[in-house]
């Protein structure tokens, strides 16, 4: 009886750790995001130590696609690891497979399809020693809409420093 209480006890917590390599910060302001998935990509290995040693990865105009019934990043640049020589060296560059169920990349092709949304990367990060992508569902905004939210934004911001203010 003793055996099964000690079996439940621990957890590794390095499962619930999360770093971020990069975040992709232009999609919120010229993006309304509609809902988020996240998924593993599949990397190389001269991809994977080029980022956990700090290499660069840059999301900007970079975005998701699905071909032939897979996901796939598209314009993601990772700085090529600087000891990876001849076999082990890859494309900065190049599309990666993105790994999701079936069922996600079904409904991502249908809500694509139907409503001409588009699929950008939000966020790269590691997450209990696996690289994971976040990815949006999202609909492009107008320029209207991009002024409205930097009012909004604005006031909310001086709203909480009068209120701070207030406050002291």
């Amino acid at each position: 009886m003793a055996n099964s209480a000690k079996t439940n006890v621990k957890k590794n917590s390095s499962e619930n750790f999360v770093k971020v390599l990069a975040t992709n910060r232009s999609v919120r302001h010229n993006y309304e995001i509609l809902e988020e998935f996240e998924c593993g990509i599949a990397l190389v290995g001269s991809e994977v130590k080029s980022l956990r040693t700090g290499g660069k990865l840059n999301l900007a105009d970079s975005y998701c696609r699905v071909i032939d019934g897979e996901a796939y990043l598209i314009g993601a640049h990772i700085a090529p690891y600087v000891h990876a020589i001849g076999f082990g060296r890859s494309e900065p560059d190049r599309r990666r497979k993105l790994l999701l169920h079936l069922k996600e990349i079904a409904k991502i092709k249908n809500e694509v399809e139907r409503l001409h949304l588009t699929v950008v990367p939000l966020r790269v990060y590691f997450k209990g020693g696996l690289v994971k992508v976040e990815i949006a569902l999202a609909k492009g905004k107008k320029t209207y809409d991009k002024r409205q939210a930097i009012t909004k934004r604005d006031q909310m911001r001086e709203a909480a420093r009068d209120f701070k203010n207030v406050h002291r």
